[in-house]
């Protein structure tokens, strides 16, 4: 068997930074193993595999794997997804706004995608989430030392660290800089000597409402016991995480909030994720994330039947 497939940068308008997810436009043919085998020999954080079981003009249902093995849900995906969709020719798409329907293992997705001169120029896409959120966390000077910042750097003056879930619990801290996030380091051994392990959390978000770009209001960074010293991953996943965050303050008002996150620096790989968000107190949180991106390769792959 023999498929085309494509990688793109996503959450950037620039190559070589953002997050890399390839795409295999029509991948119906293909079994689970194979799947999980060519995500591992890709061995991209993500590879998506689309097909189209009801010959719909636009709906397709997307499989996702790393080369962990297999994904029920991802935001980098959709974005990469619709655009390379929409760029190879796979959904007929016209200049202003398309209307598309992505089905993850968790359900069925809204997608909107921006089309400019005929091509992509936007992908948004629609959740509804609800959380869970706890104040409940370690002291200053614990994470300090597992962030290997200064106690002081984080701030309780507009913010507070909180432990927040959506399904999947990030412990969030708000430090005053843009280079305390660059520059933190975590420390797994005064991890495992802290209380932040009781909290749940397998990951911490570090934010600053601060960074070095105008096209961003916050600069975020994941952290944690499973992520490397050096590494600066993908930070989409706790997006809604982090908006339920903003939205358990008193200053974020009922209404419809946006703001953009930005992850990385010029030199490591930089995303832009533009949020939406409805904000009304005791319902679900109306969130729609969306980005741009950039065909990077396109390819083919020989897979064993």
């Amino acid at each position: 068997m023999k498929l085309n497939y494509y990688i793109a940068d996503v959450f950037t308008n620039q190559m070589f930074a953002g997050a890399q997810v390839a795409v295999f436009p029509n991948a119906d043919n293909l079994n689970d193993q194979q799947m999980a085998l060519v995500a591992n020999e890709i061995n991209l954080p993500e590879a998506v595999f689309v097909s189209n079981p009801d010959n719909s003009e636009t709906t397709r249902k997307m499989r996702i794997f790393s080369p962990l093995g297999e994904i029920d849900f991802a935001g980098h995906p959709i974005v990469a997804t619709a655009f390379i969709l929409g760029e190879c020719g796979d959904i007929k798409l016209s200049d202003g706004v398309t209307s598309l329907t992505f089905i993850q293992n968790i359900g069925e997705i809204e997608v909107n995608v921006s089309v400019t001169n005929n091509k992509v120029s936007f992908v948004q896409f629609t959740r509804k989430v609800t959380s869970v959120i706890d104040r409940f966390t370690p002291s200053d000077i614990e994470l300090g030392e597992l962030l290997s910042i200064n106690p002081s750097e984080i701030d309780h003056k507009k913010y507070a660290t909180r432990l927040v879930s959506c399904g999947f619990p990030y412990l969030i801290v708000p430090v005053w800089n843009y280079e305390t996030v660059r520059n933190a380091t975590f420390n797994f051994a005064a991890w495992s000597q802290s209380s932040a392990p009781q909290t749940a959390a397998q990951e911490i978000l570090l934010f600053s409402p601060k960074t070095a770009f105008m096209d961003s209001n916050f600069n975020a960074r994941l952290l944690g016991q499973n992520i490397g010293v050096h590494d600066d991953p993908a930070v989409g996943s706790a997006i809604p995480a982090f908006a339920s965050y903003l939205c358990s303050f008193d200053f974020t008002q009922e209404g419809t909030h946006t703001f953009a996150v930005d992850r990385g620096d010029a030199d490591n790989r930089r995303s832009v994720i533009n949020v939406e968000m409805d904000h009304n107190a005791g319902s679900a949180l109306n969130l729609r994330i969306g980005g741009e991106a950039v065909l990077v390769a396109e390819a083919k792959m020989f897979i064993p039947n």
